[in-house]
């Protein structure tokens, strides 16, 4: 019997050269905002305000890993920083989409925990994701300065988010990998200016 040899390499070289291309197209398009949302966490951390992340699915994984840098460590042994995940707590979660609804699920945490001048920061790859933009609307009215990781469509959130950092791309894969890689730059230079200095 013959078995037919598989070959994806095509596949996967064309795959990296698309993202590595839209992350170039990053670096023009957002430089300048990652840089001010990475000062406006280090000013943020330098008044004893805190940072709180939350998305769904795969934006629910990053919020959790990006929130884990700053609390732990990302590059530098150093204080831990005060920054929580809303999407860790299954009680909440429960709850909260039990009681009220699932659109509330983390506009009610940030009533909760934010304050004037904390930085609330929602991952959404569609950009329309109902829970993200209430917890986004609540961080507002609160006083709080609002971030949102987006894909290419900002019609709901562009009101909503302070820094906005919209990816050129519809595909779910290819943006979440962007993110990750912003919210990755972001962790090392706020934990170099505040440590490293």
């Amino acid at each position: 019997m013959n078995k037919e040899k598989l070959d994806f390499k095509d596949e996967i070289k064309k795959q990296i050269i698309e993202s590595a291309s839209l992350k170039k197209e990053i670096i023009e398009k957002h430089a300048d905002t990652i840089n001010d949302i990475a000062i406006a966490i280090i000013n943020a951390y330098k008044n004893n305000k805190k940072v709180i992340w939350f998305g769904n699915g795969g934006s629910a994984a990053d919020a959790q890993h990006l929130s884990c840098e700053l609390v732990s460590k990302f590059l530098i042994e150093r204080k831990a920083l005060f920054s929580i995940a809303l999407t860790t707590n299954t009680s909440i979660l429960t709850a909260v989409s039990n009681d009220y609804s699932f659109e509330k699920v983390f506009a009610r945490q940030v009533e909760a925990y934010a304050e004037k001048g904390d930085i609330i920061l929602g991952i959404t790859t569609s950009g329309t994701s109902p829970n993200v933009l209430e917890a986004l609307d609540t961080g507002k009215k609160i006083g709080a300065i609002t971030v949102a990781f987006t894909g290419q469509d900002t019609s709901k959130i562009k009101n909503l988010a302070d820094y906005l950092v919209d990816i050129p791309s519809k595909k779910t894969p290819r943006i979440q990998e962007a993110h990750i890689m912003i919210g990755h730059i972001i962790c090392e230079i706020v934990e170099k200016k505040l440590f490293a200095d």
